[in-house]
């Protein structure tokens, strides 16, 4: 398998000449960074996916209350949590490709160390590590693509990273089908098979070079300009070198200008995630309406679910690069919200309704989901820029892990029409924070999108 490092490999001579890292055009290079790069997203989908295959198992064998199976579930969440912060600080501090490979190693060993967990403690605890691992190459990944990319691709290219959450998760169902027919221990094979794919990650990612932003923003110039002939040829050019910056420190991001985009990457990236794990509960009608409700089919149906929301993501990443990134993002997300409505107040409608419904909203959420990682990485200088990413994972994912832990509850409690209304309320306060926070940055070199 090539890396991502080459030399331009793919590239027409002379491409790179009078242009900037900014107005480079797509290259080979460009593409395999992306497929690599997105390798992230589609762990964290599968991961998470993964879990619920092997609780079926698990929870007869071992006897675990709903507690515990609410725990096992939602720790590589909180694991997440801690992971973006850490992953996101330590990147703008030492560079991208120190942790693009070592994060996925730990993601391979903890994988494998599933195989042998000997009850939910042990268990519990690899899960939260994995969630480290995981949340951390979020920023790491997305900044490395944001700083390579040509502004004319950089929406699409981040978008497609977005995308593959949703294809790890169905894929993670699909595995799981697979696997279960191995027998008692068939838990312990589905919770290793995240390892095959993070060790063919860190042999893709080796060599990767590191970004000319982040070594000029260093004050290492020669080395970013090595970096960028390396990948582009001798006639590429940096823009214009920015003095080198102090180290990242989280106390940019809520001073100046900054807090208003800090404000609006939390905000916006928490609402229009949470209801994304409340809508699951509409899956067993999406089933039945799709006749996949029977006996043995139960996890294909679940991937027909992730598969949805992967259209959704892939339809907003194919036309990424055609729209402003507000109307992108408002737009979409408005006709989600009501979608979540009109779920909340006619939830016993007929099945092919609801389906209907369901699919409206699982393609209308692609924008504001792709959007998730395009802002964040876009609004912020290179110093900080990973550090902006992982704050926004960080946030987020206490908004999925409460929306993971609340559905059941309310489910039980009020009904799934309340749960989708609240579900509804929560994407509403999205969508009003964008209308009056969201900045239009498309066609904007980083460093323009990013200024004070």
């Amino acid at each position: 398998m090539s890396s991502a490092r080459g030399n331009g490999a793919g590239t027409p001579t002379g491409t790179g000449v009078g242009r900037t890292l900014d107005d480079l055009p797509l290259t080979a290079f460009h593409r395999r960074l992306t497929v690599y790069s997105a390798g992230g997203p589609f762990l964290d989908g599968f991961v998470l996916g993964i879990i619920g295959v092997a609780l079926t198992q698990l929870t007869p064998q071992w006897h675990l209350s709903g507690a515990w199976q609410g725990v096992l579930g939602a720790s590589a969440l909180i694991g997440l949590f801690a992971g973006g912060l850490l992953g996101g600080y330590v990147t703008d501090r030492v560079g991208r490709t120190v942790m693009y490979t070592l994060d996925l190693l730990l993601v391979a060993i903890c994988s494998v160390a599933q195989f042998f967990s000997t009850g939910p403690v042990m268990l519990l605890a690899l899960r939260f590590v994995l969630g480290i691992a995981i949340g951390a190459d979020y920023p790491i990944a997305t900044s490395l693509l944001a700083e390579f990319a040509p502004r004319r691709k950089r929406g699409s290219l981040l978008g497609w990273l977005t995308a593959m959450w949703a294809a790890g998760n169905a894929a993670a169902y699909l595995v799981g089908e697979a696997l279960k027919h191995l027998g008692p221990d068939a838990w312990r094979w589905m919770l290793l098979s995240p390892a095959v794919f993070a060790i063919l990650l860190v042999v893709a990612r080796w060599g990767t070079p590191e970004s000319p932003r982040w070594l000029a923003a260093r004050g290492r110039v020669d080395e970013a300009r090595a970096a960028l002939h390396k990948v582009f040829g001798p006639d590429a050019e940096l823009e214009a070198l920015p003095e080198e910056t102090e180290p990242a420190r989280f106390r940019t991001l809520v001073s100046g200008p900054y807090l208003r985009r800090t404000v609006f990457v939390a905000v916006f990236w928490t609402c229009s995630i949470l209801p994304i794990y409340a809508i699951y509960a509409f899956g067993p009608a999406l089933l039945a309406a799709l006749g996949l409700d029977g006996p043995g089919l139960a996890n294909v149906g679940e991937a027909s679910i992730g598969l949805l929301f992967l259209i959704g993501c892939v339809a907003a990443t194919l036309v990424a690069n055609r729209f402003g990134r507000r109307t992108l993002l408002i737009g979409p997300f408005a006709v989600a919200t009501v979608a979540l409505f009109a779920l909340g107040f006619f939830p016993h409608s007929a099945v092919p309704v609801v389906a209907t419904l369901f699919a409206v909203y699982a393609i209308a959420i692609g924008g504001p989901t792709i959007m998730q990682w395009i802002y964040p990485n876009e609004l912020f200088p290179t110093e900080v820029r990973a550090t902006a990413v992982g704050v926004g994972t960080s946030v987020s994912r206490i908004g999925a892990a409460v929306g993971t832990f609340l559905t059941p509850i309310l489910l039980a409690s009020a009904g799934v029409g309340v749960t989708m209304l609240i579900a509804a309320a929560v994407s509403t306060v999205g969508v009003v924070v964008s209308v009056f926070l969201a900045p239009e940055t498309r066609h904007q070199s980083l460093a323009e999108a990013s200024a004070r």
